[in-house]
């Protein structure tokens, strides 16, 4: 059986929204444009790999606020005080098991 950890109540929450904020991101960098700045695009026919890529008017600030958000929250789980406390392979296992400690649904009670 795995070892249970004793994670921090602040540490859960921050990875809790670490996930939710990457989810959401990964759909909204599905639909952004390719750069973040506005460019005006560009056509490179007469390399052995031709490639183009569109003008742009680049990301908007709030599309840029959330991938800021999931680096700073990915900085608060990675670099909490809690990880102090391991080294080598525990170390891994704990960080591994609190990635996936809200994957599973509560068990409901038994009546």
């Amino acid at each position: 059986m795995a070892r249970a950890y004793d994670f921090p109540p602040d540490l859960l929450a921050a990875q809790e929204e670490l996930h939710q904020v990457a989810a959401a991101l990964t759909a909204l960098l599905e639909g952004l444009p390719w750069s973040v700045e506005p460019h005006p695009g560009f056509s490179d026919p007469d390399i052995w790999r031709p490639r183009q890529r569109p003008a742009t008017d680049g990301w908007t600030e709030e599309d840029q606020k959330e991938v800021q958000r999931q680096r700073e929250l990915t900085i608060t789980v990675v670099t909490h005080a809690f990880w102090v406390n391991f080294e080598g392979p525990d170390l891994v296992t704990a960080r591994t098991q609190l990635e996936h400690t809200h994957d599973a649904a509560p068990a409901a009670p038994s009546a």
